[in-house]
């Protein structure tokens, strides 16, 4: 079936405008958004909601699906402020609010402000949490990061160009590439540069990711294998899955693969078998 892929906005609590992407039917009646959730997305640093393309399409087939694109980031409004963790966290509070169920995907420093979320609004609006390949301050640390933000500071252009060329491990079209590095230049480099948590201690993270008491699914490439199989030591109802031969952008490199996961662990959650249609 064809899905469409719409665009809609709200106002964040401090007046700036947000953009979501959405697909997918939308609940028939009380008794349906009660019982299926909607899957929602937020994507990492300076990365649209149009990287979640493959999801909005393949799950739009039978779930409510939206993206957002977070403050300053896709076609959102870029204010003058709020490009830190507190606010940004708060914007994805408002985002998951305008809906009953949700089954919450986020990827990268995506993730991160996910979780910031959680402290400190809480999970009342979860049905369940995923994260994608982003650390979550277990065990082994992830290599420092080297002097990218210097590098940001001195040539942008060529910076994000290879930011970009670095998400995928499969060969991406050069026009997909290009609209991408074109969207990261869009927010200010300053207002980008103020987004990575860079004084909150690993261990604030882990506390978050151990405590959650929903379900909730990490998937990773190898670079955070290890991470994952410690967050399941200690939180043994943790669900692990590894991209072994996906990069960053693991959804991406290997849309089917992702997109199975997703809709089996929202099956477990819905006890829905994942062949049967929902209602339109």
């Amino acid at each position: 079936m064809n899905v469409e892929v719409r665009s809609t906005s709200f106002l964040a609590s401090d007046g700036v405008r947000l953009h979501v992407l959405e697909a997918g039917p939308e609940p028939a009646d009380d008794a349906t958004a009660r019982s299926v959730p909607v899957i929602a997305f937020v994507p990492g640093w300076s990365i649209p909601a149009t990287i979640w393309r493959e999801q909005l399409i393949g799950l739009g087939a039978r779930y409510h699906v939206v993206a957002l694109d977070p403050r300053g980031q896709g076609e959102s409004e870029i204010p003058s402020g709020g490009f830190n963790l507190e606010r940004r966290s708060a914007d994805v509070h408002e985002f998951v609010s305008r809906y009953r169920r949700v089954v919450l995907v986020a990827w990268s420093l995506g993730a991160l402000e996910a979780l910031q979320y959680i402290h400190r609004h809480g999970n009342a609006a979860l049905d369940a949490l995923v994260i994608v390949d982003s650390s979550v301050g277990e065990d082994p640390a992830p290599p420092p990061g080297g002097n990218f933000l210097e590098a940001l500071k001195h040539d942008r252009r060529a910076t994000l160009e290879e930011f970009v060329h670095g998400l995928f491990r499969s060969p991406r079209p050069q026009s997909e590439l290009d609209a991408l590095t074109a969207a990261a230049a869009r927010m200010p480099l300053e207002a980008s540069l103020s987004l990575f948590p860079r004084t909150v201690p690993r261990k604030h993270w882990r506390d978050i990711a151990r405590s959650f008491d929903r379900p909730l699914l990490y998937v990773v490439t190898p670079q955070f294998a290890a991470q994952a199989e410690n967050l399941r030591r200690h939180r043994p109802s943790t669900r692990i899955a590894v991209f072994k031969s996906a990069g960053h952008a693991l959804f991406v490199d290997e849309p089917e693969r992702f997109n199975r996961l997703i809709t089996g662990f929202v099956g477990e959650i819905t006890g829905v078998s994942p062949g049967v249609p929902q209602r339109r």
